[in-house]
């Protein structure tokens, strides 16, 4: 896969002693990624925040459109939660990760007024429990300065990013009801639209069945596609590290890529004894961690071999892009977790900002690709799909911000009153 490069041996040996001495460096990454913003802030003089709120859009589909499920998670077609930033510029920032009433309601008293460019002043005094309306305001500071979010910090690294699609079949949770074979048609599907690389859960109450599925899946992929598998910590019930290890092996033999938190969130041991002891795959986690402090100790004990932030919970864009900057003094991949829809545009942009090994895009409901998902919103998008695609790879967005071409006019006349599926999903628990 092009872009895709990653050395297993090297990432077996953990975080060395130059690797502990090189995160001295890291809060000066980190700074350095965001000089940009520092310097417009002065350049573009006071811009404050003049107002937070979200609403609900509902898009009218058109006769015929399949209004089946497009994404794992449901919904009416054409319906999408918004966060809007407003600005005394009189650019609006928007964001589509989806937020509360209640986030913002608390959000109000602390943001009005004040700096747009302050973001990392603002964590501590809240914000960073409001990652979807610190989304939005990178999206107007991306609208003042006329440059897209992947440059404000810190320049693209990646002008394309490999991506890979995870898809969950509608039903049980554990996946019993599909067949291999059929996980293997939708790979056939994913490569011959031109991609190459798809990842499932592995819940099956029989592993050996998952491992059949995976070596289905490369098959029907053909030479080069990768199958990624995601254990998810606890979602499914928590293996035992023998099962783990079990599960490892078999998964490696027949090419399976990586196995996506195979033990509880909470163990750092267990994952990095893992990579000792099962080398033949890649053991990757960190979707749950939030903050920056999981992190550094996940990086300290070699606990995965690719980090796997997801942006909605590790506390908002300049958090994970202070991750990336972490796993780069470790010399350590990054993987974000993401969405589709919408709801990637920011992901793609910190993503292509810290030059991650391959970008997530999920969840995905079979046989959908990712321009399904986005094309009950086109609408609202001046009749422009969000994202492009080269060569398998997601062409980085360059309009200003969040890479979106929003049509605010449409956005308003497309508001609505109520809304759905905007509560935030309860952590895993830790393990016993």
């Amino acid at each position: 896969m092009t872009g895709l490069r990653f050395d297993r041996r090297a990432a077996l040996t953990g975080a060395s002693a130059a690797m502990l001495a090189a995160l001295d460096s890291t809060n000066s990454a980190a700074r350095a990624a965001t000089a940009a913003v520092t310097e417009l802030g002065k350049a573009a003089g006071p811009v404050t925040i003049t107002g937070v709120e979200t609403f609900d859009i509902q898009v009218p589909q058109p006769p015929g459109r399949n209004q089946t499920q497009l994404t794992m998670r449901g919904g009416t077609p054409g319906r999408a939660n918004v966060t809007r930033v407003k600005t005394s510029a009189g650019l609006n920032g928007y964001s589509f990760m989806g937020n509360t009433p209640e986030e913002v309601a608390a959000a109000g008293p602390v943001l009005s007024g004040q700096n747009l460019f302050a973001v990392d002043a603002l964590l501590p005094r809240g914000l960073a429990g409001w990652p979807s309306i610190e989304e939005a305001m990178w999206d107007a500071i991306g609208r003042v300065a006329g440059q897209p979010l992947c440059r404000l910090m810190g320049g693209a690294k990646l002008d394309t990013m490999p991506v890979y699609f995870t898809y969950v079949w509608p039903g049980a949770a554990n996946q019993e009801q599909v067949t291999p074979a059929q996980q293997a048609e939708q790979a056939k599907l994913v490569r011959q639209a031109g991609f190459k690389a798809m990842k499932i859960r592995i819940f099956r109450r029989d592993t050996m069945v998952d491992v059949e599925a995976v070596a289905a899946i490369i098959a029907a992929g053909g030479p080069g596609f990768r199958c990624m598998v995601d254990r998810t910590a606890t979602s499914p019930g928590l293996w035992t590290y023998d099962q783990a290890l079990a599960a490892a092996h078999a998964l490696g033999k027949v090419g399976c890529y990586w196995l996506e938190e195979p033990l509880a969130r909470d163990d750092f041991e267990g994952p990095a004894r893992l990579r000792k002891e099962a080398p033949e795959i890649i053991i990757t986690g960190g979707e749950g961690w939030k903050g920056l402090a999981p992190f550094r100790k996940g990086l300290e004990m070699g606990t995965y071999a690719i980090m796997q932030p997801e942006m909605r919970t590790c506390a908002g864009p300049l958090t994970m892009r202070k991750i990336g900057a972490l796993c780069e003094a470790f010399n350590t991949p990054i993987a974000p977790h993401a969405s589709s829809g919408l709801a990637l545009a920011g992901r793609l942009q910190v993503s292509a900002a810290m030059g991650s090994l391959i970008q997530e895009i999920g969840v995905l409901s079979p046989p959908n690709l990712p321009d399904d998902v986005s094309a009950p919103f086109l609408p609202i998008l001046h009749g422009e799909q969000p994202y492009k695609w080269r060569d398998g790879e997601a062409i980085v967005p360059q309009y200003p911000g969040l890479g979106l071409n929003i049509d605010e006019q449409a956005v308003d006349k497309f508001r609505v009153a109520g809304f759905e599926r905007r509560r935030r999903r309860p952590s895993a628990p830790a393990r016993p």
